[in-house]
């Protein structure tokens, strides 16, 4: 998701704005997880924590943070750690934006923010794409091979099964084959700019006539 959410900023020419002055940001479900106690802490960093399951993330924080952000308010939002498995001091200020692209492994499960969306993507990349990313970024985070790879099969493929997939059936627009849809991504991209530009869309009609 990361992925195509980076490959729209640039093709919209945004990732080169001044981050207070962008019409279009990115916001990642993974800055809010929730902060762990010592022996959930413990256990990241054996790689025996779920951190694909619902319940690791604050969705309280997540769902106030999105309303403040539709409301067109300036926001906090955490910076998360992903080497030492917590959630730091300082925070990352968000300006009000005239599009917001939420993306995450679970932003569908909960109804609350799903609701929030006007515009439903789930990028569908095949599986083992999906695991050669996971190990070349968390290498990079500092972890071994296996430690990766236990932690794949013990808890990303069996969570992406019960919590993610499902979610599927919620998307307005689903994208096979991620970042290479280059259609899809265009098709994307010219909505956003027709926003952008003022164009008022199905869902804004929606808005106005008070539905």
């Amino acid at each position: 998701q990361s992925t195509v959410c980076e490959k729209i900023m640039e093709l919209l020419g945004q990732n080169e704005v001044e981050q207070r002055q962008r019409k279009v940001l990115i916001l990642s479900q993974d800055s809010f997880y929730k902060v762990l106690t010592a022996e959930q802490q413990a256990k990241a960093l054996k790689g025996q924590y779920n951190f694909d399951h619902p319940d690791a993330f604050d969705n309280d924080l997540m769902r106030s943070t999105l309303k403040n952000i539709v409301e067109g308010k300036t926001v906090d939002v955490p910076t998360y750690d992903f080497v030492t498995h917590s959630r730091l001091a300082e925070t990352t200020v968000v300006y009000p934006a005239d599009v917001v692209l939420f993306e995450g492994i679970l932003v569908f499960y909960n109804q609350d923010i799903r609701d929030m969306f006007h515009l439903r993507l789930f990028v569908d990349t095949d599986s083992d794409v999906r695991l050669s990313r996971r190990v070349l970024r968390d290498m990079k985070r500092g972890r071994d091979l296996e430690q990766i790879l236990t932690q794949y099969t013990t808890f990303v493929k069996p969570a992406f099964e019960e919590f993610c997939l499902p979610t599927k059936k919620y998307a307005d627009v689903i994208i096979p084959r991620g970042v290479d849809n280059m259609v899809a991504i265009n098709l994307i991209v010219q909505h956003i700019q027709d926003i952008l530009n003022g164009d008022i869309c199905k869902w804004q009609r929606g808005a106005l006539n008070g539905h």
